[in-house]
C-alpha cells in the first residue's frame, strides 16, 4: 500500500491547503531522473508510521508537473530544489527541507 496521493493539479492544491486546518499536509517534490529523490523517497517509506488520520502523503513529480512545482515555490515563498519536503500546516509551510536532510525522524520531530 502506497503512502502518497498524487498532486496534480492547483486545484487539489487548494484542497489540500484548506485540509492543512485538520492535520498536516506533507508534499514531496520527487525528481523521477534523480538518484538522490529515490533515497530520499525510500527512506520515508521505509519507517512511515503515521496514522492516516494524523498526516496526508503527497507526492508531486517535478518533471510532469513543473508548472505546479513553481507554483509551490512561489505560495509558500520556499526556494525550489528536488528532491523537497514541505509541511504544510494551518495553511503556511512550517517546514521545509531538502535532498540528504530529507528523514522520517525530521518529520515525526516536526509534528510533535
Amino acid at each position: 500500500m502506497s503512502i502518497w496521493k498524487e498532486l496534480t493539479s492547483s486545484e487539489q492544491l487548494e484542497g489540500l491547503i484548506a485540509a492543512s486546518n485538520l492535520k498536516p499536509q506533507l508534499i514531496l517534490k520527487h525528481s523521477t531522473r534523480c538518484n538522490i529523490s529515490y533515497i530520499a523517497k525510500t527512506r520515508l517509506e521505509d519507517q512511515w508510521n503515521f496514522d492516516p488520520g494524523q498526516l496526508d502523503a503527497y507526492i508531486l513529480d517535478i518533471f510532469a508537473n513543473r508548472k505546479l512545482s513553481d507554483e509551490l515555490s512561489t505560495r509558500f515563498q520556499v526556494w525550489h530544489e528536488s528532491p523537497q519536503i514541505l509541511i504544510i500546516d494551518h495553511g503556511e509551510c512550517t517546514h521545509d527541507a531538502s535532498h540528504l536532510d530529507i528523514s522520517f525522524s525530521e518529520v515525526q520531530e516536526v509534528l510533535d
